[in-house]
């Protein structure tokens, strides 16, 4: 029995829409990290891209637990003396809530070369509303999922 590895070529990819607002925040993204590895899929190989795309609306609407709304902090420095500058989630959730989300998914996909790919089919929206009618996005309730 020969053991299958899938060809870029023999990879077939959905759509699927994710409510940011039904679970929270760390729930939602390792559930989005699955869906653009393609980790549920039978032809799941390890160095090929199999995920999917996916569609996360209502960024904004997007539930913590805890103090992390005022604990949380995102660190970016300008790479100059003295240009470590950081803001808090709340902070972030005004200025723009679809990074707080990217962030926690780009923190879920493993680090090496597919890593880019798989960010670029992620889709991220501040309300309900989204451009990706056409492509007819399948329903993916976190809640569900265990």
């Amino acid at each position: 029995m020969k053991t299958y590895s899938a060809k870029p070529t023999d990879v077939t990819r959905a759509w699927y829409i994710v409510d940011a607002g039904e679970a929270p925040i760390g729930r939602v993204a390792t559930r989005v990290a699955e869906l653009l590895i393609g980790k549920g899929k039978p032809q799941f190989t390890k160095h090929i891209d199999c995920g999917d795309f996916v569609v996360v609306i209502n960024a904004e609407k997007l539930i913590v637990t805890g103090k992390k709304m005022d604990q949380k902090k995102y660190y970016h420095h300008s790479h100059f003396p003295g240009g470590l500058k950081e803001i808090t989630l709340t902070k972030q959730i005004e200025k723009d809530a679809t990074q707080a989300v990217i962030h926690a998914i780009r923190g879920m996909l493993p680090v090496n070369k597919l890593r880019d790919e798989r960010l670029a089919r992620l889709k991220v929206y501040n309300g309900s509303e989204h451009k990706h009618a056409p492509q007819q996005p399948i329903a993916y309730s976190v809640k569900d999922k265990k």
